[in-house]
């Protein structure tokens, strides 16, 4: 008992040095979201979110089959929902990615493509708790069915051309300036006023 006791209480001594290292750690550096996670931190990270996974999950089978329309619609809502963060190319270059904590992963590297179509889906329904990755679950079948196409894209990223990421900057989200510009374009083809020069954004990068 008194062995068990010891072991138990020398467990506590290394819970409470660890957490005041992690303490002085962090008012030292602080907790700015620009840090690159270091390698021990990404290594905890990808072995928690393994964990968090069902094994029920990760032997799941993509039940579409891919063909050419299904990649196409695939490619329109990847390139609509997951570039602002992912990027076109899967690299997680973007405004938004790099401002993120933990940085969006670059999907083309087998830190994602090693992971089971099953784990893909998992991940883009349920997201990660502690990152920027959302639940995009509907909570539908037609819903599902989308998140199984964006599996096949997924991996697809890694084979993707020059031709097919300038085609899908046509595809993502337009910001208010954009908008903006187009509807003033608009006004002066159909007899309006000159369209303005484009506008400023109030916070430039």
């Amino acid at each position: 008992m008194k062995a068990v006791l010891k072991a138990f209480a020398f467990l506590i001594c290394i819970v409470v040095a660890v957490s005041l290292v992690m303490v002085i750690w962090i008012r030292s550096r602080g907790i700015s979201a620009k840090e690159q996670p270091g390698r021990l931190e990404t290594n905890i990270a990808r072995t928690m979110r393994g964990l968090a996974v069902p094994r029920s999950a990760r032997d799941l089978k993509n039940p579409v089959v891919k063909d050419q329309d299904v990649m196409a619609e695939a490619m329109a809502h990847y390139a609509d929902h997951c570039a602002t963060c992912h990027a076109n190319d899967g690299s997680g270059n973007t405004d938004i990615g790099r401002g993120l904590y933990p940085k969006p992963p670059d999907m083309r590297l087998a830190a994602t493509q090693a992971l089971t179509d099953g784990e893909l889906f998992f991940i883009i329904e349920n997201g990660v708790r502690l990152t920027g990755m959302p639940a995009w679950s509907t909570g539908t079948e037609d819903g599902r069915v989308e998140s199984w196409k964006l599996v096949h894209f997924i991996r697809e990223l890694p084979k993707l051309t020059p031709e097919q990421i300038e085609q899908m900057k046509a595809m993502n989200p337009r910001s208010p300036d954009e908008i903006r510009q187009e509807m003033e374009e608009e006004k002066f083809l159909q007899g309006g006023t000159n369209p303005s020069k484009p506008h400023r954004p109030l916070h430039k990068h």
